[in-house]
Formats: structure tokens, sequence, C-alpha cells
């Protein structure tokens, strides 16, 4: 996405959750590098579900070669005509692709001032460039910072209706081991993120 940086000052957990949305965008965007897996794999986790997640992550990521995780990544959302999974919330919500889902975050992009990154050939409904637009919006990576109360409204309309199915998929695929780790962490993310914003007021 494309993004006009300005300088905010962010609550610390608020960027703390900027970043593992980021986090988890990068990791669903193309197949993890040497580069990627061993700044994973110095992650350090704590006794908490996400910590647990990001533990099994990190020791995942500590025992994959980049090769693999192509062929994990391709075999995943690639494949020969598909993958074993489409990332995409039109497919998870209508079973179609470029389906209303899309359309109605293309109208909310707009609303919103997030442009299309330039060369970006995938559907803006994909789940990495959903993670990087949830992340943009809390830090005002798209030119002010989103209340939370907008957030939670975009992660209500585009995000929790499909993320936490599409997280479990991956997380049970049986042709991933570090994916699947993957999986695990983004659907305890969502979780929290989903039982944090159901907590608050309409």
């Amino acid at each position: 996405m494309s993004a006009v940086v300005t300088e905010y000052v962010i609550d610390p957990e608020d960027r703390a959750r900027s970043e593992l949305y980021d986090f988890l965008g990068l990791l669903l965007v193309k197949p993890a590098d040497a580069a990627l897996l061993k700044q994973v794999s110095d992650l350090k986790g704590d006794e908490t579900s996400l910590g647990r997640a990001l533990g099994l992550i990190s020791k995942v990521a500590s025992v994959t070669s980049s090769e693999t995780a192509e062929r994990e990544f391709n075999a995943l959302f690639v494949g020969l005509g598909r993958g074993e999974l489409l990332p995409y919330a039109s497919h998870y919500l209508t079973g179609f692709l470029n389906e209303k889902p899309l359309a109605n975050l293309r109208s909310e992009m707009a609303k919103r001032g997030i442009g299309r990154a330039d060369g970006q050939k995938e559907p803006e409904d994909n789940i990495a460039s959903l993670m990087e637009m949830m992340a943009g919006l809390i830090v005002g990576r798209f030119g002010t910072v989103t209340s939370v109360a907008e957030q939670k409204q975009f992660f209500q309309a585009h995000i929790e209706p499909w993320a936490i199915h599409f997280f479990s998929d991956l997380e049970a695929s049986k042709s991933s081991v570090f994916y699947g780790a993957v999986g695990a962490l983004g659907r305890q993310f969502m979780e929290i993120e989903a039982e944090a914003f159901g907590m608050l007021p309409n």
C-alpha cells in the first residue's frame, strides 16, 4: 500500500499491535527468505498464548531453509493453477474472487486515502494487504492515526469475518510446517483483537 508518512506519538501497546500486523503481512506477502527466517528465529516468546505462538514460530524458523519456505508458500498460495488456500476475503466470504467484499474494501480505501501500491497485482482483499492496512491505520501511515473506534469498524468489516477462519486453515494445513506456525500466530492474534474490539462500545 502506498503511504503518507507523518510523525505521531503512538501508545507502545498500539505500536506493538501495528508491528505484529506488519509482521504477519510480511510473512504472507511472499516466501520468507533466509534473512527473514533468521529474524524470526531470534524472536522470544513468553507464557501468554501469543507468546507461545511466537516461541513456536521462532523454533520452526530456526530449522526451516528458504527453499523449504518457498516450497510451502507455493504449495499453499500458488500451486498448479491455484494453491491449497486462496487468501482473499471475497473467496472466504462468497466462494468467489473479486466479489462484494473487495468492492467494499476498495470503497473504504478510497475514503481513507489508502492507495494501491505501484506494481501490486494481487486483489487488495488478500490477507497480507489487509494486515498491512490495519498496521498503517494504527500508526498513521496513511495520513492520520485512526481512532480505536475506527480501527474496530475496519477490523469488524474487513478482517474479523474471515481472517480467523483463514489462519485456522493455514494452521491446519497438511502441506506446511513453517506457515502452519504462521497460521497459529495469526489465529491467536486475530482472536485477541476480536475479543478486545468486542469489549468496546458500539
